[in-house]
């Protein structure tokens, strides 16, 4: 039986570890973010876009020593979702006992 809380944009592994990195944190940069990953900066970028496109994810952009960075953070909507979702999982394997 599917559960709405069950969230298939978060459930991806990168996806569900980017969420999981970014909801104790205020904020994270790109690079913090992808080496935590260990992917490469495409495989990042797919994935952080699929967030925002969802509206789970948004992004800060501003000049460190003259290169530009990027910083992340969970919305109200990303953080709710993240937690829905890992309740739903908890139930699920809480059903397995």
């Amino acid at each position: 039986m599917k559960n709405s809380n069950f969230d298939t944009i978060i459930h991806a592994p990168n996806r569900l570890q980017i969420c999981a990195l970014l909801s104790p944190l205020g904020q994270v940069e790109f690079r913090v973010i992808r080496d935590e990953l260990s992917v490469s900066d495409s495989v990042l970028s797919k994935h952080i876009k699929q967030l925002e496109d969802v509206g789970y994810v948004k992004q800060r952009k501003s000049k460190v020593n003259g290169r530009e960075r990027r910083w992340f953070h969970l919305t109200n909507t990303g953080r709710k979702a993240f937690e829905l979702h890992v309740e739903e999982l908890k139930r699920i394997v809480s059903e397995l006992k």
